[in-house]
Order: structure tokens, then C-alpha cells, then sequence
């Protein structure tokens, strides 16, 4: 395993757990403790984790990792999950894209498609999708987040109120039996207000979203119509599924 490969599994364990034992993250990984020390320091230096006394934690277990490390978090999967459903959109629909590390892959696939018209509140996406043949971007003003270089707040509210949309793609922080959740009160009510003008909604999440219990929530399950990702979801989270008949696609 290399040495990003086990700072994503740390990192995962730590987002399960809460805090973890160096030792036990090494015995896990079958690696020896040194090794994960300095895989650790790595990580501690970026920010991304706090280590005391032999225990490695979050510095805040509510907020998600950085929007450039969400993209390199189970990557392959993201692409795969992302190529399924841009097979699902056709040349011209009208598609809305949600921030996010697997929008953004999903973003990526759509260009080959053609005259797209785009809606997005993401500089990323708006960026990559702007270039393809005959297609229209339109994205949403307001406040820019360092993070993600997506725009919220009221403005972005009102901009997606003049539309309707064929599709809507959602990369959403977390899934499981509640809901859909997420980390920012600032995603509720623009989230709502795309949803609401939408035809068919899509979540393409991979299955560490499922792990994860988010704080903020969006919507209920029977805000979507398909639920895209690269395992099978957990058996609460099937139960419930199903009793909101919605269907999901596992992709691999």
C-alpha cells in the first residue's frame, strides 16, 4: 500500500471512529507503528489531523477534509461512479451540477457530450464544462467559499429559482437512513430549491458517505430518484431505500 493509500485509510478511520490508537491504526493496515508515524506527521502538518499521547483525532469532527483531498479520496471510484451517470444525461438536457469531488469527475465526463445547457454554483465545474461543443454554462453569483469555489447564499437561491432542470446531480456530504445530509447550513435551502425545480435527482456518492453522519440535513431519501455509487449500501440503508422506492446503481 502506498503512502497516500494509508493516509486515506487513516484518515477514513479517524471520520469512523472518532479517535484512533496509532497502534491499532498499524495493526489494521499490517504496517509497522513507525510507518503510520510518519504518515501521520504528514498529515498533522497539513492540518488535517490533531495526535496525542499515542491517539490521532479530527481538529473538528463535524467539517469535511479539504476539497483537494476529496479528490483524490477514493478516486477510481468517483470516475467510475461518474462515468455511470454521465451516461444517464443525453446531448441537450438541461443538467444541474452540485459542488463536490464526484460532480466534479462527473463534470469531466460530460465532455463529450453535446449542447448542454449547465447549471451549476461551482467555479470548478462551470470552468471545465464551458469549453464543450455547443454548450451553455450558467452559474450562480454570490458568495465564493475558499474551499470549493462554490457561490451561496441568497443570491444563489434566486438565481436557480428562474430555471427548470432535466436533471440534477448531487454530490451530497453524507447518506444514510435519515437522509441526505451535509456539513454547511449554507447547502440546505439552495439544495431544496434545486431539487424542487428538477425532474429526476441523482446522488452520486461513494461508499465512505455512507459512513459518515453529516450534521446538516437536506433532504429525505425520497428526495431522489436514483441513488448512484460503488458498493452496496449498508442494510439499513437498503431497507430504507426501498420502503422510499428509490432505486440505486452499483457500479464498479
Amino acid at each position: 500500500m502506498s503512502a497516500s493509500s494509508r493516509q486515506q485509510e487513516i484518515l477514513r478511520a479517524i471520520r469512523l471512529k472518532g479517535t484512533c490508537a496509532v497502534s491499532d491504526i498499524a495493526s489494521s493496515l499490517s504496517v509497522s507503528e513507525e510507518t503510520i508515524r510518519r504518515d501521520i506527521k504528514l498529515l498533522v502538518a497539513e492540518g488535517l489531523v490533531i495526535k496525542t499521547h499515542g491517539k490521532v483525532t479530527m481538529p473538528d469532527d463535524v467539517k469535511e477534509p479539504p476539497f483537494h483531498l476529496r479528490m483524490q479520496e477514493n478516486m477510481d471510484a468517483k470516475i467510475n461512479i461518474a462515468t455511470a451517470v454521465s451516461r444517464l444525461i443525453e446531448d441537450g438536457e438541461t443538467v444541474f451540477l452540485h459542488p463536490g469531488s464526484t460532480t466534479n469527475y462527473v463534470a469531466r465526463a460530460l465532455c463529450d457530450h453535446r449542447d448542454l445547457v449547465i447549471l451549476t454554483n461551482s467555479a470548478e465545474i462551470s470552468r471545465t464544462l464551458v469549453s464543450g461543443d455547443g454548450n451553455e454554462v450558467y452559474m450562480a453569483g454570490g458568495l465564493l467559499r475558499t474551499d470549493d469555489a462554490a457561490s451561496v447564499g441568497p443570491t444563489a437561491i434566486e438565481f436557480i429559482k428562474n430555471f427548470r432542470v432535466k436533471t440534477a446531480v448531487f454530490s451530497i456530504g453524507a447518506v444514510n437512513p435519515d437522509g441526505l445530509m451535509d456539513f454547511r447550513l449554507s447547502e440546505k435551502e439552495f439544495c431544496q430549491a434545486v431539487i424542487e425545480r428538477a425532474e429526476r435527482v441523482i446522488v452520486a456518492v461513494d461508499h465512505a458517505k455512507f459512513e459518515r453522519k453529516g450534521i446538516v440535513h437536506i433532504a429525505n431519501l425520497e428526495a431522489m430518484d436514483l441513488l448512484v455509487t460503488n458498493q452496496e449500501p449498508p442494510a439499513d440503508l437498503k431497507a430504507a431505500l426501498e420502503s422510499a422506492d428509490v432505486d440505486y446503481l452499483v457500479v464498479n
